[in-house]
């Protein structure tokens, strides 16, 4: 049977309008011979809203018990589109992510999937079923609910279609697909048909809100096709799969930003060996994410390590070093929010020099300053002032002629990147 997993975010299922929708979508689907397993997000908001409600409470709410309470915004909706593809007598069931067999980590609020018990998943579907699991969720070992964290639903819906062996995974959400540019910022971003798991995923990482990083690391690892498609129309999105060598022939395939960023600073630590490995390895065990590290040696044999964390980590970021400050013999940590960042990326880079320089000469075109450049083979990304970040991307799509009426992706022009729809 072909097999067709499906994850629908939270604008697709926002009212009881589009819950019916996407009901229709699926029947449909079913009605052509497919068997569809479908993951589902909370309803566009619920999740913010649950989190005003804990703030209400605490301003330190358990990690466990935000899992608690973030899981049922899942569970509502996964039940709500049972009900409507029962109305259309297609057959349904609804499951938490435990049920539907997602087993995590221990670490709340940003689980990592571990495994995926598939046995009732195969018994409903063999029974007819349309299964509909709740995304964003799992349970651990002990027996807890654990969460995703954001965007969670789509690593949800991957590892389903890897667990499963499905034909295809379809994200649907309020975007046509993965773009040149946020064409909210830029008008003229190019939809892509297809992009390399490598770009999507530097891409997702870099501020590109259509996937979740870590959905598309499981999709590369297990060779699961994506594709990126709206569930507000019908026409075809993006696929997510590994690209011919042809393609590598193209040098840029987008421009991204990322306003949710931290700059931090931590000031005058003695430079000998042992000192980065216990700062960052204090973050690691506390599930932060960094980015951009830069280290700048001074004088006084001593140096600054400057990187990047997402703004919801500041405080606890903050705190952490602060804590060991006593062992690395820092003198200060400051967290600046006043900055943006902005990257190319495209697996045509690493043959073909001088895209960096482009890049930096776009910026100072327009005046702006960059702070911080980290590197990779296939992506270049600048920190610069939050106020500039609007300009900077115009300017480098420019550059790079990545619009409706630019080049064809060939080296020396370069093609396309995504935007930062809502998933």
């Amino acid at each position: 049977m072909h097999l067709i997993v499906q994850k629908y975010g939270g604008t697709s299922v926002a009212t009881a309008e589009r819950i019916h929708a996407v009901a229709e979508r699926i029947a449909r689907k079913r009605r052509e011979g497919s068997g569809i397993a479908a993951v589902v997000s909370a309803r566009g908001g619920m999740t913010d809203e649950l989190i005003r409600l804990a703030q209400e409470i605490t301003d330190r709410p358990p990690r466990r018990e935000m899992d608690m309470l973030l899981a049922t915004g899942e569970q509502i909706s996964v039940a709500l589109l049972a009900m409507a593809l029962d109305k259309l007598d297609v057959p349904a069931i609804s499951l938490t992510g435990a049920q539907g067999g997602i087993r995590t980590d221990q670490m709340h609020t940003k689980a990592r999937i571990r495994a995926v018990d598939t046995g009732r998943l195969v018994r409903e579907l063999e029974s007819g079923k349309v299964v509909i699991v709740a995304g964003f969720q799992g349970m651990n070992e002990v027996d807890d609910i654990t969460t995703l964290g954001r965007g969670g639903s789509d690593t949800t819906a991957v590892a389903l279609a890897a667990a499963l062996g499905a034909d295809i995974c379809e994200i649907f959400t309020d975007v046509d697909g993965v773009y040149t540019a946020d064409p909210r910022i830029v008008p003229g971003a190019r939809l892509l048909p297809r992009i390399s798991y490598g770009e999507m995923l530097e891409m997702a990482s870099l501020g590109a809100g259509v996937l979740q990083p870590r959905s598309v690391e499981v999709a590369a690892q297990h060779h699961v096709r994506i594709e990126v498609r709206s569930s507000f129309n019908h026409n075809p999105g993006t696929i997510v799969e590994e690209v011919g060598t042809v393609e590598k022939d193209i040098v840029v395939v987008g421009v991204t930003h990322d306003a949710n960023v931290v700059k931090v600073i931590v000031a005058d630590v003695p430079d000998r060996p042992g000192l980065a490995h216990r700062i960052f390895a204090a973050l690691a065990d506390a599930g932060i994410n960094v980015d951009v590290i830069v280290q700048t040696t001074k004088g006084e044999a001593v140096t600054d390590l400057i990187f990047t964390v997402s703004r919801d980590e500041r405080d606890h970021t903050v705190e952490i070093l602060e804590r060991i400050s006593g062992e690395t013999g820092a003198t200060r940590v400051e967290a600046d929010e006043s900055v943006a960042k902005v990257s190319i990326v495209g697996a045509g880079m690493v043959s073909n020099p001088g895209v960096a320089a482009r890049m930096f000469g776009a910026l100072s075109r327009e005046g702006i300053n960059i702070q911080v450049i980290s590197t990779s083979e296939i992506k270049v990304s600048c920190l610069i002032a939050a106020d500039a970040a609007t300009r900077a991307v115009r300017a480098i799509h420019e550059e790079f002629e990545l619009g409706e009426a630019g080049s064809d992706g060939a080296a020396g022009e370069s093609p396309e990147a995504e935007p930062q729809g809502t998933v």
